[in-house]
């Protein structure tokens, strides 16, 4: 179990641990968005095709049975 200790030093451990951090820069944090962005796009489009594709395949093989 967990040691109890008292708020004001958790606190402190927190903002010693809050320092150590390397936090990006804004263009990092730019080009970061911008990436996912782009990625979310190839995807939506990748799965768009992909659906239409297999609809379309889907609709040939019911019909064609016909």
């Amino acid at each position: 179990m967990a040691s109890k200790s008292n708020p004001f030093t958790f606190l402190q451990q927190v903002r010693t641990e809050v320092s150590k951090v390397t936090w990006p820069t804004r263009r990092e944090t730019f080009i970061s968005t911008i990436m996912v962005l782009v990625m979310v796009v190839f995807a939506a489009a990748f799965f768009f095709v992909a659906d239409q594709a297999l609809g379309f395949l889907v609709g040939f093989v019911m019909s064609a049975g016909r």
